[in-house]
């Protein structure tokens, strides 16, 4: 099989250094180019990080980008008028940009996930079945827990799972959206879907769901202990990709999940 020609954005951050770490042990993935906001004088994996540029990208089949919001829809903008596939594992993003994302797909293949872990996009999936099997008598709630340095809250994927929730329910998530707890070391259920976020130490990621009808407690849950669990599942998603017509893609098309 012919190698991919891959660009990885935000080389120097911690999922940027591990996709390159990931790409280099894959068969698949040829690494053409790592960008950065700013300008790096030192090689990485044998090449010169750059700015997010048509430069950058113009030979790289497709590109992986897990940085913030305002530097995925740079990358966006210049990967629609270059017609390069993207891969997107940034969270954080408001209701405006998945919007312009959604715009962008229009052009482009994209595949976007909260989490590129198979376990997780499981859970959700699971989660989906939960809901619907045990309906309106149980209340439900979420809670995750990840690394010091991880910005936003609640995370992607406890977002996703909360919409796991709603899905279930045949519901909007907005609109049964409840409080969001930051480090609280506990929180309420309501007839809305709370969450709580918890940020401490190293750890990798931790979230759970949890269904109550004041009875009995159903609680569903995932653990992550390394990072490479989403370098790896944002390659798969990346090779998936490559024969795609424009469209925004999730994990669950990748794995097949009904």
């Amino acid at each position: 099989m012919k190698k991919i020609n891959l660009t990885i954005t935000g080389c120097l951050g911690r999922m940027g250094q591990q996709l390159i770490k990931s790409s280099k042990i894959s068969k698949n993935f040829r690494l053409v180019s790592v960008t950065e906001n700013r300008m790096v004088n030192k090689k990485i994996a044998g090449l010169k990080p750059q700015l997010n540029s048509k430069n950058a990208f113009k030979n790289a089949s497709v590109i992986i980008d897990f940085t913030v919001p305002k530097c995925t829809l740079e990358v966006l903008k210049i990967a629609s008028k270059l017609k390069k596939r993207v891969v997107i594992g940034t969270t954080g993003f408001s209701k405006k940009e998945e919007k312009l994302i959604k715009k962008y797909s229009r052009k482009i293949p994209i595949l976007k996930a909260g989490n590129m872990s198979l376990g997780v996009n499981l859970l959700v999936y699971l989660t989906e079945i939960a809901s619907k099997s045990l309906g309106n008598n149980f209340l439900s709630k979420v809670f995750e827990v990840h690394h010091k340095h991880k910005k936003d809250h609640p995370s992607g994927t406890a977002l996703m799972l909360g919409k796991g929730i709603a899905v279930g329910k045949n519901k909007d998530l907005n609109k049964i959206m409840g409080k969001k707890y930051f480090n609280r070391k506990s929180f309420p259920y309501s007839k809305k879907i709370n969450f709580n976020s918890l940020r401490k130490g190293k750890i990798v990621g931790e979230h759970q769901v949890k269904f109550s009808s004041g009875k009995e407690i159903v609680t569903l849950n995932h653990e992550s202990f390394d990072r490479a669990l989403y370098s790896e599942g944002a390659l798969t998603a990346a090779k998936w990709l490559i024969n795609k017509k424009p469209g925004l893609y999730s994990m669950r098309n990748v794995l097949n999940f009904k």
